[in-house]
């Protein structure tokens, strides 16, 4: 009996059209050389800037040099183990992180695992790293005051909900204990902090951690910590990481700060990490693209659209500087993206006026639409009755007879002085620091010893909260208060002092 021809190929068509289903296509590469955490995979094609890859052992990777025969790409983990000829998978993923409110009051590392022994995080949702900022159209200009309990700040550097204000200043300038005093700050107003540690110490993020716990504050806070003895990549994806957590409740219409600790550690382990993939060096031997990494980072952070929610997220950038040098590359690159910088200096820190804001390099590029409107009254007056202090004090070291008006704004300067000290982990409510900045400008201290300022006004605020809490509640309301303000201070003095 002869075989008939077209039901052989009709069975062979069926088979290589069961075959092809049966196969899984999986698109790999091999490694021809890794090391420094970097490595340099030949063959994989399609791969997207910025995939996750997945090498043996389980750790993954993210390809970063899209070359013409080459992959090269930095690894998320611990490179002991790969060598050379081991298989590299795709997983056509970008790199993402979970985010949601599961997050809340926990410690996780760049790629959202738990640091902190608490188990794991339970949310389904995820955010690639990287996302477009929003534009012009979904944005709204920043108008809400995002109050941080420091008077020096609030009264004349101040920040709104949905601005980017820089804190730049030298080592052991108190720049991380103005920002612990932030997110203190913030509890009970519905906002959620966002804290990422690059390059520190673990015992520093440790410390950190149970500062915020003592005071309630991880209870709204999430803590990103990408410590000094993790690799470069982790180092540098960290900062994108807490974005993409902050921008999940930013579009959920809620409020977010974040705070990046600090970014002249993430543009250092970012140069690290381009010089070992062979990029070209440029200033400083950092990467060309050294702006743009920090501007795609700062740009996500604004107040939206009342279309979009009217969520914000407000970045809060630290920068470390040598020597007080503002003019080098990164702080240069980083004071250009942001709407204003928060200056602390080295000798203001040491001669114990803490915090060591200093307001004549310190801008805010929002200013007074970021204050309640009785502290806008005030601020002008204050920055001007300061600068004029410290001209006049530079002066009359030098003249030993000075004219009764000069002597009277070098005492209230002092005072001023004095009033702007403030403590550590002691946040003030904003209509407080209303009422000494107010006490101060109109001579209500001008009786009182300088060494007695600091206790006198504790007890002030604390007699007003008691006696008058109504004073206090003009003042939010932008209600005129200072008629009754002084009467009360001068009774104060009677009664209590």
């Amino acid at each position: 009996m002869g075989l008939n021809p077209e039901e052989i190929s009709s069975i062979i068509r069926l088979q290589i059209k069961d075959y092809d289903n049966r196969v899984e296509l999986s698109d790999t590469g091999k490694i021809f050389n890794v090391g420094d955490n970097i490595a340099s995979i030949y063959g994989l094609d399609d791969v997207m800037a910025g995939e996750l890859l997945e090498f043996p052992g389980g750790v993954y990777g993210m390809a970063l040099n899209l070359e013409k025969e080459t992959v090269g790409a930095v690894l998320l983990g611990d490179e002991e183990g790969i060598k050379e000829d081991d298989i590299v998978k795709r997983t056509g993923k970008i790199v993402e992180v979970p985010v949601g409110d599961a997050l809340i009051g926990r410690v996780v590392d760049p790629l959202g695992n738990p640091i902190d022994g608490r188990g794991s995080i339970k949310t389904d949702k995820t955010r690639p790293i990287e996302a477009e900022a929003p534009g012009i159209m979904d944005r709204r200009s920043v108008y809400q005051p995002l109050q941080t309990g420091i008077k020096a700040i609030d009264a004349m550097v101040p920040i709104g909900k949905g601005q980017r204000e820089l804190v730049i200043g030298d080592k052991q300038t108190g720049k991380t204990s103005i920002l612990t005093d932030t997110i203190l700050n913030q509890k009970g107003k519905d906002i959620i902090c966002i804290y990422v540690a690059i390059g520190q110490k673990k015992s520093t993020v440790a410390q950190l951690v149970s500062s915020l716990r003592d005071y309630g504050a991880m209870d709204y806070t999430i803590v990103v910590s990408a410590t000094a003895s993790e690799s470069a990549p982790l180092q540098y994806l960290a900062p994108y990481a807490g974005t993409a957590m902050g921008e999940e409740f930013m579009y959920q219409g809620k409020d977010v700060l974040i705070i990046y600790d600090d970014l002249s550690k993430h543009a250092v382990a970012y140069r690290e990490m381009s010089l070992l993939l062979r990029r070209p060096p440029g200033r400083e031997a950092y990467p060309g693209d050294v702006f743009y990494l920090h501007s795609r980072l700062l740009e996500r952070s604004a107040k939206l659209s009342d279309e979009l929610g009217g969520g914000s997220m407000t970045a809060i950038p630290v920068i470390e500087t040598q020597e007080g040098d503002v003019s080098s590359y990164i702080p240069t690159n980083v004071i250009s993206i942001t709407d204003g910088q928060i200056y602390l200096q080295p000798e203001l820190f040491h001669s114990g006026i803490r915090p060591a804001v200093d307001p004549g390099i310190s801008v805010s590029r929002v200013g007074g639409a970021a204050q309640i409107k009785s502290m806008k009254k005030l601020a002008s007056e204050l920055k001007l009755a300061y600068s004029q202090y410290r001209e006049l004090a530079a002066f009359s070291q030098f003249g030993s007879d000075l004219d009764a008006d000069t002597k009277a704004r070098l005492e209230q300067g002092e005072r001023i002085v004095e009033i702007l000290k403030q403590d550590e982990h002691k946040p003030l409510p904003v209509e407080e620091q209303v009422v000494t900045v107010y006490s101060v400008l109109n001579g209500l201290f001008d009786d009182v010893e300088i060494n007695e300022i600091h206790n006198f006004e504790k007890e002030l605020c604390f007699y007003i909260r008691k006696n008058k809490p109504s004073i206090y509640e003009k003042i939010l309301n932008g209600e005129d208060y200072g008629k009754e303000l002084t009467e009360l201070v001068e009774n104060f003095k009677k009664e209590v002092r």
